[in-house]
């Protein structure tokens, strides 16, 4: 069942007046003058009454905060003089309007963040070898999955983050400016608001490990970024920025090459079944093959490893490409024990 998703964006100020109404109704003397006041609070946005039961809920929860999380909070609190609280009694009147202002504000901060961090919809595809798959995420962006892909998708209330862990996937995404789209493909971030573009991340296929981030409309940003999860807007200073018709790839390493112009044959031949290769070693194009199926060859030769195989093949059809091969390279096919080996035509 898909979830469905929360307003795009907070009313300005709404975090600090909820947790400002919050800390006042703690306090002694809360009068029905300060209720009907607050009642009023409550009405005068339909987006009021939602986020202030929520924060309740949450702080009723506030035990599931992590531990670690309120070491820290205490931490800092006893850095800046104040009184180390036992979780949950931090709106003691004992200690005092101010100091009980400061530890709510401060761990009203930490459960608030800890609540937006929660993901609303989360969701992994992933597709075996020779299939791909169409995939409608809950926005109404779509996601196009080659063979042998594998991705994880989060929705959060402040952005939308797909991790490509393996393959290639073209995305049509679903323009929201208050939900930015960041792909995360080992060490590059992607960012969108709405466009089509593709990306591709074979960490595992020798000579195609790094990304390449093809774009066939609108625009997006490419960044390095570091590695831990969820830093995709912490990137390192070099970006790219790419519009229709570009695209740029990214060593393995992270660093970026020149932007350079899409190829006649698309962001993206695999949708028409159609894989291209220009002046690509043997051996790496049929690694690139062998993702889709069963090619039956192998290569023992370093020399007819190295050879450059450039044309367009249909990834499916294993027989063309064996016909194929001895016209187009110096090779020919030898039978031997159950395989059949690529070898030098002499």
């Amino acid at each position: 069942m898909t979830p469905s998703l929360p307003p795009p964006e907070d009313p300005p100020g709404l975090r600090q007046d909820v947790l400002g109404w919050f800390i006042r109704r703690q306090r002694d003397g809360w009068s029905a003058r300060d209720e009907s006041a607050f009642q009023a609070w409550l009405t005068a946005d339909a987006r009021h009454a939602p986020a202030y039961a929520q924060w309740e809920a949450h702080w009723s929860a506030m035990d599931g905060i992590p531990a670690d999380a309120v070491a820290q909070l205490r931490r800092n609190l006893q850095r800046d003089k104040a009184p180390s609280l036992p979780r949950r009694r931090f709106l003691t009147p004992a200690f005092g309007m101010a100091a009980a202002a400061a530890v709510a504000c401060g761990t009203g901060l930490l459960a608030w963040n800890h609540w937006q961090a929660q993901p609303l919809f989360t969701q992994a595809f992933s597709t075996p070898r020779g299939q791909q798959i169409e995939v409608a995420l809950p926005d109404g962006s779509r996601l196009r999955l080659d063979t042998a892909t594998r991705i994880e998708v989060a929705y959060y209330r402040q952005r939308r983050e797909v991790k490509l862990l393996d393959g290639q996937a073209v995305f049509r995404v679903q323009a929201d400016a208050a939900r930015p789209f960041h792909v995360l493909a080992g060490p590059v971030g992607v960012t969108v608001v709405g466009t089509r573009f593709s990306v591709r991340y074979t960490p595992g296929l020798p000579g195609n490990a790094g990304v390449r981030i093809a774009v066939e409309e609108g625009r997006v940003r490419v960044v390095r970024r570091n590695a831990e999860p969820g830093d995709a807007l912490h990137s390192l200073p070099d970006a790219a920025y790419l519009t229709a018709g570009e695209q740029v790839a990214a060593s393995a390493a992270g660093p970026l090459a020149p932007v350079a112009a899409v190829p006649a044959e698309g962001i993206a031949p695999w949708r028409d079944s159609r894989i291209s290769f220009v002046d690509t070693p043997l051996a790496q194009a049929l690694a690139e093959l062998e993702r889709y199926g069963d090619t039956g060859l192998t290569v023992r030769d370093p020399a007819v490893a190295a050879l450059r195989l450039s044309g367009t093949f249909d990834p499916r059809d294993a027989r063309t490409l064996r016909r194929i091969l001895p016209s187009a390279l110096p090779v020919r096919l030898r039978e031997a024990g159950g395989t059949t080996e690529v070898v030098p035509a002499r």
